[in-house]
């Protein structure tokens, strides 16, 4: 059963309900820029490198590219292996959305979805996440993933950490609109985003407090990563990077995995998502710009009794916007998926509010 609910429907009641279990949240403003203060690096040119560019048989174009997102602690430079697909005989600007793979997925796995935007005349781009798909030196799925977060845990004080559970694939989207912003065939003013799981939490976490990107969708990623310690619902999201949290626990002396062991990885390696930007603060940061989320009820890895929470935080700051038509929340009674109907829905919300200017 399909659960859809306009801002003020009946079914929303419950959601409101939960409303007072929401801690207290520095104020929007201070969370963008702190948040931002947190992530921030020197930058670097972006030294665009096009390894392919060609056109396919329906006449769209596909190019492969690769851009430079910082430079690191060890004198690397980590550069953004990128897919940018255009509707066949494009001209002008046209708007994009960036589309981001789920853990132990990669860019070239997004393609489906990719191609159901540039048949809506809306240019698709997509990235590889932090150590994923060209990213991971060879490795399948989500193992360099894993092995990054773990060495991110292991990490002694004072030596240079990464953050690869999140928060540097959120600074490579950051540097991804810098370099969208500067393509003759984009316009820059309607620039979407919507990701999948993890790409769903990158999308809330990145889009939340970049302002340019007008349109964002996070596909089963809203959730309260506090509620789900609070409520020993911690599971599903540490079985998702199950390594660190193995060995976190081994290090911190306890037996098994368990809500210590969740507190203490998290704050280390994803410092804040308990407090200021977990997704119920982060969510009031669209407002007003057009958002929809799609959830499920029976998700393990988003709880839906932390994912109610986010949505109410949200629905008070659009109304409080006076924007209530620019938000839209599509539950349906379904684990951790995007049913076809929410799948439909996304590609409506971005043709609907991406218009060219």
């Amino acid at each position: 059963m399909r659960l859809f609910f306009p801002l003020f429907s009946i079914l929303v009641l419950s959601i409101h309900a939960h409303a007072q279990e929401s801690p207290k949240y520095a104020a929007p403003a201070d969370v963008r820029a702190s948040f931002k203060k947190l992530l921030d690096r020197p930058k670097v040119a972006l030294d665009v490198k096009v390894s392919s560019s060609k056109s396919a048989p329906d006449g769209t174009t596909i190019e492969h590219l690769t851009f430079a997102s910082e430079k690191k602690a060890d004198g690397s430079i980590e550069r953004v292996p990128t897919i940018v697909k255009a509707p066949a005989k494009a001209k002008g600007k046209l708007p994009a959305v960036i589309v981001l793979h789920g853990t132990g997925g990669s860019a070239e796995g997004q393609m489906g979805f990719m191609n159901e935007l540039v048949k809506r005349n809306i240019i698709a781009v997509a990235i590889d996440a932090r150590y994923h798909g060209q990213r991971s030196g060879g490795a399948k799925g989500a193992a360099a993933y894993n092995q990054a977060i773990l060495k991110a845990w292991k990490t002694k004080p004072g030596e240079p950490m990464e953050h690869p559970f999140y928060y540097d694939t959120v600074w490579d989207l950051w540097r991804l609109v810098d370099y969208l912003e500067t393509r003759p065939d984009i316009d820059a003013k309607n620039i979407g985003m919507i990701g999948f799981s993890m790409g769903g939490i990158q999308t809330y976490l990145a889009a939340s407090v970049d302002e340019r990107v007008k349109v964002s969708v996070p596909a089963i990623g809203v959730q309260s990563f506090r509620w789900s310690l609070e409520n020993d619902q911690w599971q599903g999201r540490a079985n998702t990077i199950k390594l660190a949290h193995t060995e976190a626990a081994k290090d911190i002396g306890e037996s098994v995995i368990n809500q210590k062991v969740c507190r203490s990885l998290w704050n280390k390696i994803i410092p804040g998502i308990l407090d200021d930007y977990d997704c119920p603060s982060m969510l009031r940061l669209f407002a007003s710009r057009p958002l929809l989320i799609l959830s499920g009820t029976k998700d393990g890895n988003c709880p839906y009794g932390g994912a109610k929470i986010a949505i109410a935080s949200v629905e008070r700051a659009y109304k409080e916007a006076n924007a209530t038509d620019r938000l839209r929340v599509m539950v349906e009674e379904v684990g951790h998926t995007v049913t076809p109907t929410q799948r439909a829905a996304a590609l409506d919300w971005f043709e609907k509010w991406l218009r060219t200017n």
